[in-house]
């Protein structure tokens, strides 16, 4: 099975981003945004230079002005061919030439900036030696919401990378699990991500028996047992856009307990998608999750944020979390995973991607939440 044939986004789509960034920097009081190669230059351009290195790539925004590109001249020909070139105008410039003096052109030379999270700080102290009286703040911290409200096209492409990891997961409760390694699991879900579309796969975490008590286990060696309970969570990029969800399994017959956790998980995770609706503060999500696991005398083993936003990346904001009192908005997409890990003995979380809806949310993983019985 191959990648959606979802349409591309356009130049004008690009345009639309750059121009809207822009003008929420101004909103934000910024005098424009520093973008570095990432998934913020992605997003906004549809640019991604053929390696990172250390000269400088740089999109700069600002209201007012059209959006500049600055690229070396050896990776000009490539920046040309990306589908939101004709949106902004490339400046290239040559070795031995000093690019941030060029770029300081550009900018208020005052100014304070929103620069990506990721840029290196080669780049950012340079242009504050070229702009001594600049300042800057990160993207996440000037605009957490950039690329948080996703619009219909994105929907469809974060839909589609939702229902690739659904059939993964179909595929996977199939396999045997007693007497194979988590790292062969780990190995099967790899395959069938990428068989189901998935160009970049982030993460495959199998965490059996006791693992299962470590929420971010990396698959290891360990043979899984019959009696064992399997956390399962699994995603990454499909045409661009994330997946990421999780189940958990059990090798065999659950004891009571097993399956009064699992139980208490799954209400809880019902819980924390009935809160999803505009209006409702993002801590909201997380409260009603947690209330239940509480309520069960199991509130000190849910150690983790409810959730997290996903998009071009499979973390970013917003968070589902206590204190966040962000609204929700139509078109926002994060995960509800709620989970109880007791420590040495086993752990349950469930995972599905959610949308903001105009009434309520939408689940982007529809596969089964009871226990699944695996062999």
């Amino acid at each position: 099975m191959t990648g959606s044939t979802a349409a591309s986004f356009t130049a004008d789509d690009y345009g639309a981003r750059m121009e809207r960034a822009a003008r929420d920097a101004a909103e934000a009081g910024l005098a424009g945004l520093l973008v570095a190669p990432g998934p913020d230059l992605v997003w906004l351009t549809g640019y991604t230079p053929p390696a990172v290195t250390e000269r400088l790539t740089l999109l700069v925004l600002a209201a007012g002005q059209e959006p500049v590109l600055v690229v070396p001249a050896l990776e000009a020909p490539d920046a040309h061919k990306a589908a939101g070139a004709p949106a902004l105008a490339l400046r290239d410039w040559t070795d031995g030439k000093d690019p941030y003096a060029a770029t300081a052109a550009l900018l208020d030379a005052s100014g304070r900036f929103g620069i990506s999270d990721n840029a290196w700080a080669l780049h950012l102290l340079a242009l504050r030696q070229a702009m001594p009286a600049s300042s800057y703040a990160s993207l996440t911290e000037a605009l957490p919401m950039l690329r948080a409200v996703k619009d219909a096209a994105e929907l469809e492409l974060m839909a589609a990378a939702g229902a690739a990891a659904d059939a993964t997961f179909e595929e996977i409760r199939n396999v045997p699990f007693a007497g194979r390694r988590e790292s062969e699991v780990a190995a099967d879900l790899d395959r069938q991500l990428r068989r189901h579309g998935h160009e970049q796969v982030d993460f495959t975490i199998v965490a059996s028996g006791p693992n299962g008590a470590n929420p971010h286990h990396e698959a290891g060696d360990r043979v899984i047992e019959r009696g064992d309970m399997v956390v399962l969570d699994f995603g990454g990029l499909r045409d661009g856009y994330g997946s990421d969800t999780s189940r958990t399994v059990h090798v065999g017959e659950p004891t009571d307990e097993e399956r009064r956790v699992h139980d208490i998980v799954r209400a809880a995770q019902e819980a924390g998608f009935r809160a999803v609706r505009p209006g409702a503060g993002c801590q909201d999500v997380d409260r009603a999750a947690r209330a239940v696991i509480a309520d069960a005398g199991y509130g000190e083993y849910f150690i983790h944020r409810t959730g997290h936003g996903i998009g071009v990346t499979t973390h970013e904001p917003p968070y589902m979390i206590e204190g966040e009192l962000r609204s929700l908005v139509p078109g926002m997409c994060f995960s509800v995973e709620p989970g109880i890990y007791l420590p040495g003995r086993f752990g349950v979380r469930i995972e599905d991607i959610v949308t903001v809806t105009e009434d309520g949310g939408r689940r982007l993983n529809t596969t089964t939440r009871e226990l699944v019985i695996v062999e």
